[in-house]
């Protein structure tokens, strides 16, 4: 019961676009873990038992960035006959300075807050409220992937869903590896690739 009200005080302050939600999402877990008396562990954020993660992250980021272009992107912009919203990063093209600070804040805000908010927290919390069975962490998967998606309207439909996928994506390798670690650094990896390819040739929609 816990775990659930939990879950829709988080689902809440998304939808709600409460401040920043990936910190409020965080000030919860903190708040959580505290009255819980549990570590951070609990979370998922674990020293990974596997060997080069950081090298399987990024071969996986690229082949996630490679599909994203071809298949998932492509295929959202001809079925809504619009395209993501990127206008937040109209100046970075050709802009140093803008990349830099990007690439700090891909990793920090994007990377690591994102995910110990949502695929640590949140898919945490919703698991808990719908059993540990296979359908209860895919259904918390789901549901937690769109409220991911939900927090980047400012991306338009196209980017919410886009989003949403990369929410799923970054929640399987976090089950698979198990550790939150897997998803920072695939999520972190993903960013620095798409802010240095915009950087370069400005906005890609996808490859066709």
């Amino acid at each position: 019961m816990v775990s659930a009200i939990e879950a829709a005080a988080a689902a809440a302050a998304i939808l709600l676009d409460l401040l920043i939600p990936s910190l409020v999402l965080i000030a919860m877990a903190v708040a959580s873990l505290l009255v819980r008396r549990q570590r951070i562990t609990s979370l998922g954020l674990r020293r990974s038992t596997g060997s080069r993660l950081v090298a399987k992250t990024f071969l996986l980021a690229v082949l996630w960035s490679v599909f994203q272009l071809s298949v998932t992107m492509p295929i959202a912009n001809h079925v809504s006959g619009k395209t993501q919203d990127l206008s937040a990063f109209n100046d970075l093209q050709g802009n140093a300075g803008m990349l830099a600070a990007l690439l700090v804040a891909g990793w920090l805000l994007g990377a690591f807050a994102e995910e110990l908010a949502y695929r640590g927290y949140l898919l945490t919390r919703i698991r808990e409220a719908l059993g540990f069975g296979r359908w209860g962490l895919a259904v918390a998967i789901v549901l937690s992937s769109v409220l991911f998606g939900f927090a980047h309207t400012e991306q338009g439909l196209v980017g919410v869903l886009v989003v949403t996928i990369d929410g799923i994506y970054f929640s399987v390798l976090r089950v698979h590896f198990q550790t939150l670690w897997a998803s920072v650094l695939a999520h972190g990896f993903n960013n620095t690739i798409g802010f240095v390819a915009f950087f370069l040739v400005g906005p890609i929609h996808g490859l066709w």
